[in-house]
Order: C-alpha cells, then sequence, then structure tokens
C-alpha cells in the first residue's frame, strides 16, 4: 500500500460525517419550505411595517431637524434626555399609569364577574354575553362621540340624571380633578365584555371533577371560588393584564374626541403627547425617543408576565 491510499482514506473518512449534516440539513430545509413560503406574506409585513418602524424610530430618536426642511443632525441622547426632562411628559406618565390601573382593574374585576356569572351556556346566558361584547364592536371614536353627549354639562344625559341629587352639577370634561375619571369610564364600559370573553374560556380548564369534589366535601361558592377557580385561572389573568396594559396605553381615540389632553393637561396620555410632539410641534426627534421608552416599558412588563407565567408552569 503506498503512503497516499491510508491518507486518501482518513480525507474520505472525516468528510464522510460532514456529508451526512449537510444532507440531514438539506432535508430539513425542504421540509420546511412550505411553511417558510406560508410565513413569507406574513414576515414582510412584519419587517416592513414592525420592525422597520422600530428601526426607523430608533434612528429618528438619535436625530434633530430644527425646522422641517432642515438637515437632520446627530445629537445621540439628547432626544431622551430631553423627553425625561420634559414636565409635560412626566405628567403624561404620571396620567397613564393612574389611568391604566384605575381602567384594568375595575375591567377584569367585571370581567371576571361576568364570567362567573354567565359560565353556563344557554339561551339567556349567550343573549347577556353578546349584549356585555357588544361595546367592543362599537368604533372608539363612536363611543367617544357618544359619551360626549353624555357628559355634557347641563343638557347631558347624566346631568340629566343626577342632577336632582346633587348641589352643584360637575364638569365631567372640564374639571381637571375629574376629567381623567371620566374617561376611565369609556374604556371600563368599552374593554369589560372583551376580558369577559378570555375568562370565560379560562374557566372551561377547571375541572369539573374537582369542584363536584369540593361540592360534597361542603366547600362554599367562595372557598370553590378562592382555592379551585382563581389558582386555575392565574395564567388568564396574566394575559388579561398585558393586553388591559397595552389598550391603556395604546387606546387613546377618546382623548381625541372628548379632551384633547385637556383641560390643563389633565388627560395627557404618553401616546397623544407623543402625537403631539411629532405632528403639533414636528419634533419627530422627541417623540420617538417618547416612542422608544414607551416599548422599553411595555416589553419589559410584557416579558415579567411571561416569565412570571413561565415560572409559575415550571414549578407546576
Amino acid at each position: 500500500m503506498s503512503l497516499a491510499e491510508p491518507a486518501a482514506l482518513a480525507v474520505a473518512t472525516s468528510a464522510a460525517p460532514r456529508l451526512d449534516v449537510l444532507k440531514r440539513l438539506t432535508a430539513r430545509v425542504k421540509a420546511s419550505l412550505p411553511a417558510y413560503l406560508l410565513l413569507l406574506p406574513s414576515l414582510v409585513f412584519l419587517a416592513l411595517f414592525t420592525y422597520g418602524a422600530m428601526g426607523r424610530v430608533l434612528v429618528d430618536a438619535l436625530y434633530q431637524r430644527a425646522t422641517p426642511k432642515a438637515p437632520l443632525r446627530f445629537v445621540g441622547l439628547d432626544n431622551i434626555a430631553a423627553v425625561l426632562a420634559d414636565p409635560t411628559f412626566t405628567g403624561a406618565v404620571v396620567n397613564n399609569l393612574i389611568y391604566a390601573v384605575g381602567t384594568a382593574v375595575p375591567s377584569i374585576a367585571l370581567a371576571l364577574l361576568f364570567a362567573l356569572a354567565l359560565a353556563r351556556t344557554h339561551a339567556v346566558n349567550s343573549a347577556l354575553r353578546a349584549a356585555l361584547f357588544l361595546p367592543v364592536l362599537i368604533p372608539m371614536v363612536a363611543a367617544s362621540a357618544l359619551f360626549l353627549f353624555i357628559f355634557l354639562p347641563n343638557v347631558g344625559l347624566l346631568d340629566y340624571y343626577i342632577g336632582r341629587l346633587l348641589p352643584v352639577l360637575p364638569n365631567w370634561l372640564g374639571d381637571p380633578d375629574i376629567a381623567l375619571y371620566a374617561i376611565m369610564i369609556i374604556t371600563i364600559w368599552k374593554n369589560a365584555g372583551y376580558y369577559m370573553l378570555f375568562f370565560l374560556a379560562g374557566l372551561q380548564s377547571v375541572p369539573e371533577d374537582v369542584m363536584e369534589a369540593a361540592h360534597l366535601d361542603g366547600a362554599g361558592p367562595y372557598q370553590r371560588l378562592r382555592h379551585i377557580i382563581l389558582p386555575e385561572l392565574k395564567p388568564t389573568f396574566l394575559f388579561v393584564i398585558v393586553i388591559a396594559t397595552l389598550n391603556a396605553v395604546t387606546q387613546v381615540d377618546h382623548v381625541f374626541v372628548m379632551t384633547q389632553g385637556g383641560p390643563s393637561n389633565a388627560t395627557n396620555l404618553v401616546l397623544f403627547y407623543i402625537y403631539q410632539q411629532a405632528v403639533e410641534h414636528y419634533d419627530i426627534g422627541k417623540a420617538s425617543a417618547a416612542t422608544l421608552l414607551t416599548l422599553a416599558a411595555l416589553m419589559s412588563l410584557t416579558a415579567l408576565s411571561f416569565r412570571t407565567m413561565a415560572n409559575r408552569e415550571g414549578g407546576a
């Protein structure tokens, strides 16, 4: 045997595993190709309108333009510093936190109450579910116009029915002390039926045999709710809390229609602040910086919620 033959044998032996890996990789790509082709339109839309937009916001946050026709000027983190130092932004964040808590907690509590009351399926409950879900189908602009008529001072429906009970009629949308709470009402009315659907779905996972055994052992409705139903609904609660928080930040149509952020910025929310900076003041840098800060806060909250859910499932 010549010296070249062992060398050639060693090369062929080392190349065989590589060839096998390449064949497996090719087979896996061929098997996955139809799925990726089906996902391609969605991936294109995500790239153009989600990730592309996020990239554009990131770039805009690092630049500043003195006038609409002036050239861009790199300013680094100055826009973020300016937003954090703006008392209007700080007030909008505080308003949004109050708005988020003041809408999410009552909406979720009402949704759970509705789901528990309408859990059994029959004709009456189905009709009531549809009635409670109906506000979700009404566009926020149309609902805001309806509530604007309800909140009209002296002549609105609310003042008409409670005017005989109060010595002084409040200006629901014109008083800085109560305007934010007034616009919370429309959000609670609109979202409670939506969250009810998630709790109705979550109640389907509660084991019937455990409920029956608890009933036979003498557990009352409150004990069954506390020790069986609510623990089973924890993943639903986490999901609904995330959705409610996102809604509290992204639902701003009623502010446009009803208050324009007033009076005295009492109803100015973060998204409306971003709109003011971008459209009214044409300060794209500050608007982009405020958007980045908002996205960072929302992504952190979402990651924390899903980590909590994952830890719970891992512990179970």
